[in-house]
């Protein structure tokens, strides 16, 4: 099998197992539609690709006898009594801001560049975000 790509929805339609079996595979699948082209991907391999990719830049603190995470340059932060405690609370603080983001920053100029962290954010369980967030990304 090669690369697959479909010029309609309803070609697309009537082949999906053919892209859905190329995405599996990490081969090239596309569907167009009016002028658009959009990639069809297998969310492991992109949550992997974009772990590589986009940095954590978390920065954890220890603060007035607990821990403090924040990433620069976003709105999102959590404090906890111990290390693990701040980098759960950060998980969950990233987990509502992706759903912010998807809500109603996606289109704000400070927000719009944040694509790939919140489909990294989205694509990743409790344990692979926190290992991205720590410096353990896999």
């Amino acid at each position: 099998m090669s690369a697959v790509h479909y010029d309609s929805y309803t070609e697309a339609r009537a082949h999906l197992k053919d892209l859905l079996d190329a995405a599996e595979k990490g081969l090239v699948a596309t569907v167009r539609r009016d002028s658009a082209t959009t990639a069809v991907v297998d969310v492991e391999r992109l949550r992997h690709f974009l772990a590589s990719i986009v940095p954590s830049r978390a920065q954890v603190v220890p603060e007035a006898g607990g821990w403090s995470v924040f990433v620069p340059g976003l709105p999102v932060a959590a404090d906890g009594a111990s290390f693990d405690e701040a980098v759960t609370k950060m998980v969950v603080a990233l987990r509502e801001y992706a759903e912010d983001w998807q809500q109603r920053l996606l289109d704000a100029p400070n927000h719009r560049d944040n694509w790939g962290l919140v489909q990294l954010i989205s694509f990743s369980d409790d344990e692979q975000l926190r290992d991205w967030l720590v410096g353990a990304a896999r």
